[in-house]
């Protein structure tokens, strides 16, 4: 009988060595089962190497496994080989012969350097699997000597490697427990470690998990629960009274508070495995959920684990670490009503024992682990039909996986939730700071957050594989607006009176967004057979599968992690594809008259005489640098210009630029159509700059576009014709700002010729004679424009009175700046230039020309002005003619017509030409405003004073 009783040590009425004996002996009856449950589960060369692991570390002998040199750390405190395993060495090396050792001399002591070997993981667990690694912890003396831990790293290098040989994936960490104790550690323990972050919760996992294969047993396992908050002191007790020996035991500290932050840390890293394997990090995710709901009395299942044992509890099924955790999970949400999280516990418990139910056993004799697995689900009520659908998984398509999906997508985003409000509840000093946090929030955002024009990606580790044998594309009339149409896509192969009586996989209103879907979520792969019921779309196969084949080149699967130096940014595009006029033809009425149109203009945004728009649609699948894939559509008559502008707006202020690729398939001119949108694309990337602001003008049709281009800022701007391009170039501007033509914008105008000629600090006339009138343009300093026709008599009579308003101009705004500064103010150059044609009839070319000179046989009339503010918004002029001054004071509203009466008598002859205004101040209205300003303000002052001229 009182070997079943608990065993309850009190360190205050004195400890009974042999029930701390009994209580090792029960560790390690649960040790015992565990080990072999491992080893029947592994094939006989993985056998070999978890048998021979003690004693590849308790010798050094040349000819086995692991050897470095004969100086090598090696003898494992306590261990004796028995002949058995003696009897594998030599199998493996016949001239071994072992020799019993009293250890190497470390600091003139015999010493044991190996303390203890421990193996980690899910072997010897009911979710132990074919490909299941093996994590071993080698425990080393403290005072081991840099020098000689490195030869111990060196060994278990070796061994990684001989046990690669017989198809095992092994790891093996180096441990001092002195230093394991304070926290201090530098590298990972396990293969499935965050580090640094979770030294008590990577205990609680070790003490409840791990199976001892040699060395000294842990001190923990010798001090009840009760006195966890006492370790230090009973153990000080245990071994001061000598009521154990130190060399039996490994003592790597206990388990009596968890710090708040290591929850949180815990939580973010199995959040971030879960991105790609929810199944297995759900289950750790929902039992760090429930310590941190328990926090600070939280009794860890190390705890329970080692109550039971204390208890005699010793049921090896009971106690298998992952039924524990269930056990524990299941309490809690039971106790909560949150059954459907409960059942999707229950799911991925099933999935990760990976033991078929459904199906009938490999051998004539159940495992111990299908038969605990028959048993929960029988608890769990689970029926034949529920197991065939989980056993099944490996055939999930896309119905299962979506719906799973969204479960677990569910249950990551709470956890996400809870253990960010944990951390500000327990103002967490958390070992993830908040750029760690900000990178695993971003993280759970690219993979899981829906936004606009976001493929989804349903299958984060669900299912194998989710391609369809044969699937059937439909366009049609939406059926909850019969105006609009969608696509859907239909398992199976189905005719035209089939489909509409089956649920499609998926539906949407554009194709491409269809299809990105089924690409990036394997839908559709080399062998899916596709049917196209196109409706009244112009999709053609081989459209169809050109799209496919370019998602495909642009989207190669699976993609690569995102770095988190890419998450520390904001997302920016990787990779860009554009497909132009999906199942649209361009030329559908000529394609369905048969006939085919020549013409020498064959430019896709003004194609033929009437200047046809070839660029209908675009659809643009965007991979950013976070992975998420975007699908835009384009369909308004600027399609091509909004998909210019937001392409710029997306581009990265600094770094590389996306890869872009520019595809079209349509019935008529599809390479044409992608070679000028993809020279467009990169002729205006190339001139984005990234100093100063700068415009593109673009013509499609008869219309006119601008885009006013800055970095992350692109505007655009829509003009109807070739005046109102005029009037916004005329626009005042703040800075200079070039101006970049596309190739076939403004053909044979002379714009085309004046405005790629901007230049700072630089005012350019051009002027272009036509009949008894001349064009005349000014591009300004900051490459603004104006434009004036003006009767024409020659060139001196047309240039001379606006080189006199420039020069005057310049010269009143040079007064007005600082001469003292460092840098002196840049000199504006004027110069002049002749629009004239090559032939009559021809294209037009500039010429330069020298600033007009004054004829010294003509006087000079000067015409001066000066604006001043009056209340109410209104300016005052006052006009002086050869210097006599005509004021609104004097002559109120009369005032242009006494100025038009006293130029008229100055004049010598009887011919009415213009007056033009020589010199002007504005400097109590815009100070130093830009020379289109005054240029504007004459025209105006000229206008009325011409028009008193006329009638004068």
């Amino acid at each position: 009988m009182t070997r079943n009783q608990e065993i309850r040590p009190d360190i205050d009425d004195g400890i009974d060595r042999k029930q701390l004996t009994q209580l090792r002996a029960r560790f390690l009856t649960i040790n015992a089962g565990r080990l072999q449950r491992a080893l029947l589960a592994l094939p006989t060369r993985q056998q070999l190497v978890l048998r021979l692991l003690p004693l590849l570390f308790h010798v050094n002998h040349p000819l086995l496994p692991g050897y470095v040199s004969g100086t090598t750390p090696a003898g494992l405190s306590g261990f004796e080989p028995d002949d058995d395993l003696l009897a594998e060495a030599q199998r493996l090396t016949r001239s071994f012969a072992y020799k019993a050792r009293r250890g190497n001399p470390l600091g003139g002591k015999p010493v044991m350097p190996i303390h203890g070997l421990f193996l980690m993981g899910s072997l010897g667990t009911v979710a132990q699997a074919e490909q299941s690694d093996m994590d071993v912890w080698v425990c080393h003396d403290s005072r081991l000597p840099a020098e000689a831990v490195a030869e111990l790293r060196r060994k278990c290098d070796l061994l990684e490697a001989w046990a690669a040989t017989l198809g095992t994936e092994a790891h093996f960490f180096l441990i001092d427990p002195h230093r394991f104790v304070l926290g201090d550690r530098e590298t990972h323990l396990t293969s499935d470690d965050c580090g640094t972050t979770q030294h008590y919760l990577l205990l609680d996992e070790f003490y409840r998990t791990a199976i001892w294969l040699g060395g000294r047993t842990p001190l923990w396992w010798l001090v009840p629960v009760y006195e966890e908050s006492r370790y230090g002191e009973f153990g000080h007790t245990l071994l001061s009274k000598r009521f154990i020996r130190a060399e039996e035991v490994l003592d790597l500290g206990h388990l009596a508070y968890i710090p708040p932050g290591e929850y949180i840390g815990a939580g973010m890293w199995q959040l971030f495995k879960g991105i790609d394997s929810p199944y297995k990090s759900v289950l750790k995710l929902l039992l760090t959920e429930v310590y941190a709901s328990e926090h600070p009395q939280v009794e860890c299942l190390s705890l329970g684990y080692k109550r039971a044992v204390f208890a005699n509890r010793l049921d090896l099924d009971e106690l298998d670490p992952y039924i524990m955790v269930y056990r524990r999970l299941e309490a809690y949400l039971a106790g909560r009503g949150e059954h459907e999280r409960l059942e999707l516990i229950r799911r991925c418990l099933y999935l990760k024992v990976n033991k078929k139910i459904s199906r009938p056993p490999r051998g004539r004799v159940k495992s111990w682990q299908r038969l605990l697995l028959e048993r929960l689900t029988a608890e769990w009520q689970w029926d034949a039909r529920q197991l065939a659908m989980l056993d099944s998984r490996s055939q999930w398509k896309v119905r299962q996986v979506g719906a799973e999906r969204r479960a677990l997508v569910n249950e990551l985003t709470y956890s996400y939730r809870f253990l960010s409000q944990f951390a500000r509840s327990e103002h967490a000093d958390s070992l993830l700071n908040s750029r760690d946090l900000g990178v695993l929030g971003r993280r759970l955002y690219a993979a899981f957050e829906r936004k606009a024009g976001k493929v989804e990606f349903i299958n984060p580790g669900i299912a194998p594989d989710l391609a369809e044998d044969t699937l059937t594309l439909v366009h049609s009339p939406s059926p909850e607006a019969p105006d609009e149409t969608q696509w859907a896509l239909y398992s199976g192969s189905l005719g035209t009176q089939e489909w509409p009586h089956f649920a499609p996989l998926k539906r949407a209103r554009e194709l491409i967004e269809l299809l990105a879907w089924c690409h990036r979520n394997g839908v559709i792969d080399a062998s899916t057979r596709l049917s196209l019921h196109p409706g009244d779309s112009d999709l053609t196969d081989f459209e169809l599968n050109n799209l496919l084949a370019s998602l495909q080149q642009m989207l190669p699967l699976p993609l690569p992690p995102v770095s988190e130096d890419a998450l520390l940014r904001a997302s920016s595009p990787h990779e860009v594809l554009l497909l132009i006029n999906v199942a649209v033809d361009p030329l559908k009425q000529h394609s369905q008259m048969n006939v085919h149109m020549t013409t020498d203009r064959t430019d896709a945004l003004g194609y033929s005489g009437v200047r046809e728009n070839l660029v209908l649609t675009l659809d643009q699948v965007t991979l950013n640098s976070w992975n998420e894939l975007l699908v835009t559509r384009y369909a308004s008559p600027d399609a091509v210009l909004e998909c210019l502008r937001d392409f710029l707006n997306d581009l990265p202020a600094s770094g590389p630029r996306p890869h872009l690729r520019v595809r079209c398939f349509c019935r008529n001119r599809a390479q044409t159509i992608a070679l000028r949108v993809e020279d467009l694309f990169r002729d205006v990337c190339a001139h984005l700059s990234s100093e100063r602001n700068q415009r593109y003008l673009l013509q499609v049709q008869q219309r006119y576009h601008l885009l006013e281009l800055a970095p992350g800022q692109v505007r655009h701007v829509a003009l109807a014709d070739v005046p109102a391009l005029i009037e916004y170039l005329g626009e005042e501007r703040r800075a200079f700002s070039p101006l970049r033509l596309d190739p076939f914008a403004l053909e044979g105008h002379d714009l085309a010729l004046i405005l790629p000629l901007g230049r700072p600090d630089c005012i350019q006339v051009f002027y272009r004679q036509d009949g008894d009138n001349a064009e005349l343009s000014v591009l300004d300093e900051q490459n603004t424009l104006w434009r004036q026709r003006a009767p024409f008599r020659d060139e001196q009579s047309l240039l001379t009175p606006l080189q006199r308003f420039l020069q005057s101009v310049l010269y009143r705004r040079n007064a007005l700046l600082p001469l003292d500064g460092a840098v002196p103010p840049a000199a504006v150059e004027l110069v002049y230039y002749e629009v004239i044609p090559t032939q009559p009839g021809k294209a037009l070319h500039l010429e330069r020309r020298n600033a007009p000179k004054a004829d010294a046989g003509k006087p000079l009339h000067t015409v001066q002005a000066i604006l001043e503010p009056a209340g109410g918004g209104r300016v005052h002029v006052t006009l002086y003619c050869n210097h006599r001054e005509f004021s609104e004071l004097e002559y109120g509203a009369d005032l242009y017509a006494a100025v038009a009466r006293h130029i008229v008598a100055q004049r010598q002859e009887p011919e009415r030409y213009p007056c033009y205004i020589t010199d002007l101040d504005l400097s109590r209205l815009a100070g130093t405003a830009p020379t289109v300003h005054y240029l504007r303000v004459k025209a105006r002052l000229e206008l009325a004073l011409n028009h008193a001229l006329s009638t004068a």
